[in-house]
């Protein structure tokens, strides 16, 4: 086995790394998303493989995550939170650009990937659900190291289930842009999360800055951080109920606060229906580069 070359797209910046034969990182750079700019996003991530390549010495497998995923009807991309993805032919266009056949995957499958591999934070269990929480809200489920992508290449998309046990102030919930209202990504997303307090507070900042405000003792970035969790919780929640991970990865963003792990699953037994629950949340072992590293295992069907 070679090297290994991942590419994460995200909504805010495009990573690319290459993988050695032992997992390693040895090579990583970030761009900006051109935003609004598919052309541009197009180039960019060839761009940033071109220099990966040259820079390594030799040509690599290329794998590549998405926020949305490929149609089988059309092979278009479809359901993107980056909008200006949606049914175009992402695959085709950047083989053309590159000359090569890359492998293809939504984005929440490849961080599900990386952390149900042996080194990955949920080594060793037979089922993972991967969770993203960051511009938007995706799901990926792993099973016996097995992405489960289903029949409409939708398996796991979460974000776009309505919240679960809605208060009556969170009917009918934030427009989306997927045309319906009141979706999980609508309140989990990290967008999501500060605009929450916004309405609250009437302060607009970042969800880095509410979370340093809630660990200073500030009772308004407490109380965002507190209906976060309470909303995490149902969603999750569901998840369980239907598919009954052994694991739950976090990435995003969010992921990075670190209280949710000890706050969330105390919360989701009171919706889950069983008795005492296993079922384990976990941030990601490789933070916010797990995503990459899924994306360059997608080559060798891992």
């Amino acid at each position: 086995m070679g090297n290994r070359l991942g590419v994460d797209l995200g909504g805010t910046k495009i990573e690319v790394a290459v993988i050695d034969p032992d997992n390693e990182i040895i090579w990583r750079e970030r761009e900006p998303t051109p935003k609004g700019d598919y052309e541009g996003t197009v180039k960019t991530m060839a761009d940033l493989i071109d220099r990966a390549e040259h820079d390594c010495g030799v040509a690599a497998s290329i794998g590549v995550g998405t926020p949305g995923t490929i149609s089988p009807r059309t092979g278009l991309i479809k359901n993107a939170n980056s909008v200006v993805l949606n049914d175009r032919p992402l695959k085709l266009d950047l083989e053309e650009y590159l000359g090569r056949t890359v492998s293809m995957a939504n984005d929440a499958n490849c961080l599900a990937l990386s952390e149900s591999a042996d080194d990955g934070a949920a080594a060793g269990a037979g089922s993972v659900f991967g969770v993203i929480l960051g511009t938007g809200v995706g799901g990926g489920l792993v099973v016996n190291g097995h992405v489960l992508i289903g029949c409409n290449a939708i398996a796991g998309e979460w974000g776009h289930n309505p919240l679960p046990w809605a208060s009556g102030d969170e009917a009918p919930g934030p427009a989306c842009w997927c045309g319906l209202n009141g979706c999980i990504e609508q309140w989990l997303s990290g967008p999501a999360f500060e605009r929450d307090h916004a309405e609250a507070t009437g302060r607009s900042l970042s969800g880095a800055a509410i979370v340093e405000l809630a660990g200073e003792g500030d009772r308004a970035a407490q109380a965002a951080l507190a209906r976060y969790e309470d909303r995490l919780a149902r969603s999750l929640a569901h998840v369980i109920n239907l598919f009954d991970p052994e694991v739950i990865v976090l990435g995003g963003g969010m992921s990075n606060v670190g209280r949710l792990y000890e706050n969330v699953p105390v919360i989701w037994d009171r919706y889950v229906f069983s008795d005492p629950i296993t079922t384990r949340l976990l941030p990601p072992r490789f933070g916010d580069s797990s995503g990459v590293r899924g994306a360059a295992f997608l080559a060798e069907g891992l």
